[in-house]
């Protein structure tokens, strides 16, 4: 019992000299004194080294907090720290899942009957970016001033970056975790990249989308012509966020607007309507007008519907016979051929009689 006493009062006054030595200043001059830097990524395991010179030296490990372990007497309560002895002279200090709670100095004390030696062991933790708040998707009106927020963390401070995903893939140069967007255009909508990067893991990514709403523009105006009796389509597109409502009207009346009936049908399909005739009769011929428009503007278009008319089928030398085959170049009486020659003669001859008669 006498050796396990006088051990336990040899390691108490050691305690009570490791105690009295928190907070002392390091002297420049101390050359019992060693210092080092620890780097460990969050989660990780640290191993804080020291060695001892022989067996009988006694041993402890503290930080800010108090003792950790004095010889194989665990004093701390966390049980992430364990002693790590590899070797008989080995009494290092292994911390699991480091966190940044964990980054202080900590210190190994060797006492020797000759001598006091101390290690100090400064832990840092590296903490890998995470962006913790990003701006919702947002909807704004044309021209409007826009913010845009990342907020992210790490260890060292992760740099802040963004990016609008268009296929060019602009990148907004000195911009950190506000990006702010003068007058938007609707070319500025889509979505846009926040990437947060440091050294010590791969980039965290997020996106936020911005919708840009705007007029319509008529975009597509497509007149036709058809023969009686056939099917016609007028087109119309139009650009606009929100999608635009589509009205048709005939002959630039706004009371005459069209409805899908009597032969007539409207398709609505996005940003383009399509006026289908089944049955093209006379009525059907003229102008017609597209109106597109949503809750920040309007805009139309006029289109028109012609009547094809059907070419002459050309004759064959048997059905001719003796008959004359005119051609109409425009409004005004057919000529033949033969009777043109003729009048043309004749003139002629009238022209010389009178110019004969007055010389």
């Amino acid at each position: 019992m006498r050796p396990c006493l006088l051990h336990s009062i040899w390691m108490l006054g050691f305690v009570l000299c490791l105690l009295s030595m928190q907070g002392l200043p390091v002297r420049s001059g101390d050359f019992n004194r060693s210092t080092d830097n620890i780097t460990v990524r969050q989660g990780d395991t640290a191993i804080l080294r020291c060695f001892v010179e022989d067996r009988s030296s006694k041993v402890a490990w503290l930080n800010r907090s108090g003792i950790i372990f004095a010889g194989d007497d665990k004093w701390s309560l966390d049980p992430r720290v364990e002693l790590e002895k590899r070797s008989l002279l080995e009494y290092s200090l292994r911390i699991q899942k480091v966190d940044v709670f964990d980054e202080v100095p900590y210190t190994c004390s060797v006492q020797t009957k000759q001598h006091t030696k101390t290690t100090q062991v400064y832990l840092i933790v590296q903490v890998p970016p995470k962006i913790s708040n990003i701006s919702e998707d947002i909807t704004v009106n044309e021209g409007s001033n826009v913010t845009l927020m990342c907020i992210a963390y790490g260890r060292p401070e992760p740099m802040i970056t963004w990016r609008h995903l268009t296929p060019t893939a602009r990148d907004f140069e000195g911009e950190e975790e506000f990006l702010e967007i003068q007058g938007i255009t609707r070319e500025q909508s889509g979505r846009y990249e926040c990437k947060a990067a440091n050294e010590v893991a791969s980039a965290d990514v997020k996106q936020v989308r911005v919708t840009v709403n705007y007029p319509p523009i008529i975009t597509v105006s497509n007149s036709n012509e058809a023969t009686t009796g056939k099917q016609a389509i007028l087109r119309c597109e139009a650009s606009a966020v929100p999608t635009p409502d589509f009205e048709w009207y005939k002959d630039d009346a706004r009371s005459r607007r069209i409805n899908s009936a009597q032969g007539l049908e409207i398709r609505n399909t996005g940003s383009r309507s399509i006026l289908m005739v089944a049955n093209v009769t006379e009525e059907h011929y003229g102008n017609y007008t597209c109106v597109a428009a949503n809750k920040l503007g309007i805009t139309n278009t006029s289109l028109y519907l012609y009547k094809r008319v059907s070419p002459t089928k050309p004759m064959s030398s048997s059905e001719r016979g003796s008959n004359v085959h005119y051609k109409f170049k425009g409004p005004g009486t057919p000529i033949d051929n033969a009777t043109s020659l003729a009048a043309s003669l004749w003139l002629m001859a009238n022209l010389l009689f009178c110019l004969f008669c007055t010389c």
